[in-house]
């Protein structure tokens, strides 16, 4: 038995936003519940709306920069910073700058669509 997975060909989750989202590690691409970790780019102007997660997710940034509105409090991250944004949060993440924004983004446990609760635009 190996006691590593190489990973060649994350799962590229398909969007309709422009983002690109490369899953490595996760439900989607290795069937790991406990952790996903993701290389994304999100491009200028992009937006999500505020979601509530049952897992937590952590981002560094890369290149570009990338908008965090954590309850009530905005916050903006640059290349070589990071954040954690801790369960049950309601946050919404954004890039309302001209460049696009590179980062990578780890979720504990794995990210899953059921459980992210999104809110309606």
């Amino acid at each position: 038995m190996k006691k590593y997975t190489l990973q060649n060909k994350p799962f590229v989750v398909p969007t309709t936003d422009g983002k690109l989202i490369e899953e490595h590690h996760g439900l989607a691409s290795t069937n790991n519940p406990n952790v996903s970790i993701a290389h994304m780019i999100a491009p200028p102007g992009w937006s999500e709306p505020f979601q509530t997660p049952e897992f937590e997710e952590y981002t560094y940034i890369i290149s570009g920069k990338k908008q965090f509105i954590v309850e009530n409090e905005t916050i903006i991250l640059e290349a070589g910073q990071s954040i954690k944004i801790e369960k049950n949060t309601r946050v919404q993440y954004s890039n309302p700058f001209e460049i696009a924004c590179e980062y990578i983004a780890i979720c504990t446990p794995a990210f899953d669509f059921n459980k992210v609760h999104r809110e309606e635009e």
